[in-house]
């Protein structure tokens, strides 16, 4: 299968080659030339399947370079029991009749990104031998959260390869940035950045297009790649979990073989729900997307709009890995829907130019019969856990509280009950202060005894990565201003 950039397919490349790169050297996104479809029994054969054998046959759909062995081995690896608490490695949790949480927080950092970064490490050095690449990968990270500690722990102390994490300074919880700077490995970086995410997610775009750093890193035996969801090799893995979860349901007997059910996801940089959208793409009956956003509601009003405009306030939420206004996966649904590069070309300089730009009334209506915006505040977020835990005692965090918000929005809206899976992408602990106050509990402790605190209250125990930070010494404290990371790549391949 051949992987073409999203503002130019005259620009292909192997599975291998697309890995490696991680982003278009146009700035487009590389994503699949087509997307295969689902044999007639796929979903019959594959309900019976573990996690692992489901992740291979995905995956070997759009990886012909590679061999079922080597998948086999990659999935066993990264989806292994001493990656995940669970043999299901992504479980489906019944809250209400019509309702289901597929629980993506299991891995080793306790967040929906370990679904990804845990087998993108293999897909990548694997694709680096396949080319015979001598040189080392820089792999270069911005994160609004999770996706940091996700990749830095799937890449650290993987051969030839070096991996640098820039994180918003003041812009993650204490626990992500806690799991960040104490992070353990030869070959990683971390460094916080002055400003949002969508500061530190330009510039390492900038970084990328910048061919004298290029060339002057190729002379000292470097080259650039990129774990973002701006990385084929992290949406793939994707896809795969929502694949597995309709499988579940068939298996569980919750649903009956082609029957359709919707899928609500707490989204920022739409990568996640950009993977079900996939799903369904291929042929796993999906019937509607519902997308759920916080106060940075950029996506809400694209979708109901068909107006992309960024130029508004940034909010800093309490579902911080949320707070983004520039959702670069986006790019990849304007060429699904359109089928046209150059139409995608000009929406992103128009993006680049003046942070704005507006689809034609035929994508809008295109995308608006699959997708739904809805978003909600900080405040509604924590009514939302409060509510979820008194009803069902099931405890939820703040991203997935939103997507909670979002589903009873457009069930409201729309009348549409629907058997509906939401992505829950984050283990509660990782934002215990506000999971507690949304609980009632006012007076709180301090740093990471506020895990005791809300397993107490609870009666939930903490997931033991995040038990594990008591015995951690912070390493990194660099700090660069945004037009200054450049610097920060320099010094890290002394």
């Amino acid at each position: 299968m051949q992987y073409i950039s999203t503002r130019d397919r005259t620009l292909q490349f192997s599975a291998a080659q697309a890995i490696a790169k991680g982003l278009s050297e146009d700035g487009g996104l590389l994503t699949p030339a087509y997307l295969p479809k689902l044999p007639r029994r796929a979903l019959e054969d594959l309900k019976d399947m573990s996690y692992q054998q489901r992740a291979v046959y995905v995956m070997k759909l759009f990886l012909d370079e590679f061999s079922v062995k080597e998948l086999t081995d990659f999935a066993n690896a990264a989806y292994g029991p001493e990656k995940f608490d669970t043999p299901a490695v992504a479980p489906v949790r019944k809250v209400n009749g019509n309702t289901y949480c597929l629980e993506l927080w299991h891995g080793p950092t306790c967040a929906f990104k370990d679904m990804a970064l845990q087998m993108l490490p293999h897909l990548l050095t694997a694709s680096l031998k396949k080319q015979e690449e001598e040189k080392t990968v820089c792999i270069l990270v911005a994160t609004s959260g999770d996706t940091g500690k996700g990749a830095l722990e799937g890449f650290k102390d993987v051969e030839h390869t070096k991996i640098l994490v820039f994180y918003p300074k003041d812009g993650v919880s204490a626990v992500q940035e806690l799991q960040m700077v104490t992070q353990e490995g030869e070959n990683v970086g971390v460094c916080a950045v002055h400003g949002n995410f969508d500061d530190a997610q330009t510039g390492v775009k900038k970084l990328f297009s910048d061919l004298k750093l290029r060339e002057e890193l190729a002379e000292r035996g470097y080259f650039l790649s990129s774990a973002n969801s701006i990385n084929w090799g992290r949406v793939l893995p994707q896809i795969v979990y929502y694949i597995s979860a309709y499988c579940d349901l068939l298996r569980d007997g919750q649903i009956q073989a082609g029957e359709a059910i919707n899928v609500c996801v707490p989204t920022g940089n739409f990568g996640n729900i950009l993977a079900a959208y996939y799903a369904k793409d291929m042929g796993v009956p999906i019937h509607n997307l519902i997308c759920a956003s916080n106060q940075n509601n950029v996506l809400t009003d694209f979708l109901n709009t068909g107006i992309y405009d960024r130029n508004r306030t940034f909010y800093q939420t309490m579902s911080p890995s949320m707070d983004i206004l520039i959702s670069s996966n986006l790019e990849r649904l304007l060429l699904a829907i359109t089928q046209e590069d150059t139409e995608v070309q000009s929406y992103m300089s128009q993006l680049a130019e003046t942070g704005r730009y507006q689809v034609s009334d035929k994508v809008r209506e295109k995308i608006q019969k699959q997708f739904y915006g809805f978003c909600c505040d900080d405040q509604e977020t924590q009514k939302v856990i409060h509510t979820i835990y008194d009803q069902y005692d099931y405890l939820i965090d703040t991203h997935t509280a939103v997507a909670f918000s979002a589903l009873e929005q457009y069930r409201t809206k729309t009348g549409d009950q629907t058997k509906t899976v939401i992505a829950s992408t984050a283990s509660p602990f990782k934002f215990c202060d506000n999971v507690l106050t949304a609980l009632g509990v006012t007076e709180q402790a301090q740093g990471l005894d506020l895990l005791d605190q809300l397993s107490k209250v609870t009666g939930q125990p903490v997931p033991a990565p995040l038990a594990a930070l008591r015995t951690k010494t912070p390493r990194f404290s660099q700090v660069v201003e945004k037009g200054q990371m450049v610097d920060a790549v320099q010094e890290m391949l002394k």
